[in-house]
């Protein structure tokens, strides 16, 4: 096991300096205004479209906490990883709305497509996400890095992740994060692929791999009795959580409402889909890597979280490590500025503004700056408690992610192709599904003092919790919109498939060509390629 070296320390600082400079050439731009601080101006191209996309996606806790998995449990969560096709949802389905509504934030498009009542709930409930999932998770996940590759203290290194990502988000807005992501991408995909092609030239190559790891350890489909990854939850609860994270959640849709346009963020959409075909390779694969290397007797693990940080130390030489251990930091940076940016985005825009509609542009923009701070000083706080969910981080994140996405993954699905739905239906779902999946979440965390109904309620396997409430979700949402008045049609004009007017239709066409079919097709044949491969069909 090698600590870094002294090269290693000049291939971080060389990246910093990269980073900061970024940052520097960003915030001495114009940031007066809203739509410049929290929209990048709307003028971003397909390209760091794409990248700001996967490089928010995939944070240290994805790193950390899907090699992890791996190394434990095998490649089950991998289906989380082949939702390339969520992002082409994005792209072909809901940006043509988001675009045409041009909307600041996804809880603003429930206001215009339902009411304010919408938005309210869903700005809250989307804080309350970022601070159980997104801020605590990736704070923790990069913590841990520090602690295993670089030897630095917990606590230490999760106030130094903070104080640095915090500096450049608060000062330069979202422009400073899609571009600083940009660069961040680049680094993290080199990182990884290094660490996964070292790591199976150790092994031995696949062969070795597959026989070393067995087939249980890269299956997809584990049986219906598996504890935590059954195959049928596994196929059916991923989707719904994709929707609501990939479709309508701000912290990844903001990138395309900064797009100059249609075409523009339907094609960065398809842009990351490819890159997000990558994190099962360069992730998940390690995360065996490191599990069968432990098996031969090549690598110690002290823990399975340690899997992927534990590799870089052990596998790579002196230069590499630093160029590692920058692609684990700019994961960890990017996640974190997109957290930070979107938290801001929606406090500002969907709760303080609404307060105080008379409030200046230049107000708004220091709103949201402090707003930043209040969320990350919560997600702080929250991390002791993770522990209490799941031990394993990626675990813990699909866990409470599954609590929060049915109801608004419902909401916004139901509402952009069935009319008849209407603003009480929708807030009946989102009030209602939120209170069941947070008495989920709490009965979780004193699982060991219930008994009966309430027990199995708790101990409910997370994924089959996930696709009940999105149906108890839609059921409401149905039912209490059949049993109340229907919305009108001029408020829902262009708002819904029902009724986009003509204009609108013969825009978006126009706004994509067959190249943009085909590149979206091939991803779909991968994925299915994928699947078949890590299966019993033919991994056994």
């Amino acid at each position: 096991m090698h600590g870094l070296e002294l090269l290693d320390w000049i291939v971080i600082a060389l990246y910093f300096t990269a980073l900061f400079g970024i940052a520097i050439w960003v915030i001495r731009q114009k940031q007066d205004s809203p739509t410049d601080y929290f929209l990048a101006g709307r003028h971003i191209g397909w390209f760091v479209i794409g990248a700001s996309i996967f490089a928010s996606n995939i944070g240290s806790e994805h790193i950390v906490g899907l090699a992890g998995t791996a190394a434990k449990s095998g490649v089950a969560m991998g289906h989380y990883e082949l939702h390339a096709w969520c992002v082409l949802l994005l792209g072909w389905v809901f940006v043509p709305f988001y675009m045409r509504s041009k909307v600041f934030t996804m809880p603003e498009f429930l206001e215009k497509r339902y009411s304010p009542t919408a938005r309210w709930f869903l700005s809250v409930i989307s804080l309350v996400a970022y601070v159980l999932t997104k801020v605590s998770v990736t704070v923790y996940a990069g913590a841990v890095v520090f602690q295993a590759l670089m030897g630095i203290k917990f606590w230490t290194g999760a106030l130094i992740i903070v104080i640095l990502t915090g500096i450049y988000t608060v000062l330069g807005g979202l422009r400073a994060v899609v571009y600083t992501e940009s660069l961040q991408a680049i680094v993290l995909i080199i990182g990884s692929v290094t660490v996964t092609i070292i790591g199976l030239i150790k092994i031995g190559g696949w062969g070795n791999l597959v026989a070393v790891a067995g087939s249980e350890h890269l299956n997809l489909f584990l049986p219906l009795d598996h504890p935590d990854f059954p195959w049928l939850g596994m196929v059916l609860a991923p989707p719904i959580v994709g929707i609501w994270y990939w479709c309508t959640d701000q912290y990844i849709v903001q990138r395309a409402l900064a797009a100059k346009n249609e075409a523009q963020a339907r094609r960065g959409s398809i842009f990351a889909s490819y890159l997000k075909l990558l994190p099962f390779f360069i992730f998940i694969i390690p995360g065996v890597i490191a599990y069968a290397l432990t098996q031969t007797g090549q690598l110690n693990l002290p823990a399975s979280d340690q899997a992927f940080p534990v590799m870089v130390k052990a596998l790579l030489p002196v230069g590499l490590r630093g160029l590692v251990a920058g692609g684990l930091l700019a994961a960890l940076m990017s996640s974190l500025a997109a957290v930070f940016n979107s938290c801001s985005t929606l406090f500002t825009m969907d709760i303080y503004k609404k307060l105080k509609p008379k409030s200046s542009e230049k107000s708004l923009v220091s709103v949201g700056r402090i707003a930043t701070g209040v969320v990350v000083v919560c997600g702080v706080l929250w991390i002791p408690f993770m522990k209490h969910i799941s031990g394993e981080l990626y675990h813990y994140l699909q866990s409470v992610q599954a609590y929060i996405a049915p109801p608004i993954a419902a909401v916004f699905l139901l509402g952009l192709f069935w009319k008849r739905i209407n603003a009480s239906g929708a807030v009946t779902a989102l009030f209602g599904g939120f209170v069941i999946g947070m008495l989920r979440l709490v009965a979780e965390l004193n699982k060991e003092v219930l008994t009966g109904w309430l027990y199995t309620f708790a101990d409910l396997n997370f994924l089959y919790f996930c696709v009940y409430l999105f149906l108890v979700s839609i059921a409401m949402m149905i039912t209490v919109s059949i049993f109340t008045k229907p919305p009108s049609y001029e408020k829902l004009k262009g708002l819904t498939y029902a009724t986009t007017v003509l204009e609108d239709k013969q825009a978006s066409r126009a706004s994509w060509n067959k190249k943009d079919v085909v590149l979206s097709v091939i991803i779909l044949v991968i994925i299915a390629l994928v699947m078949i491969y890590f299966s019993p069909l033919i991994i056994g």
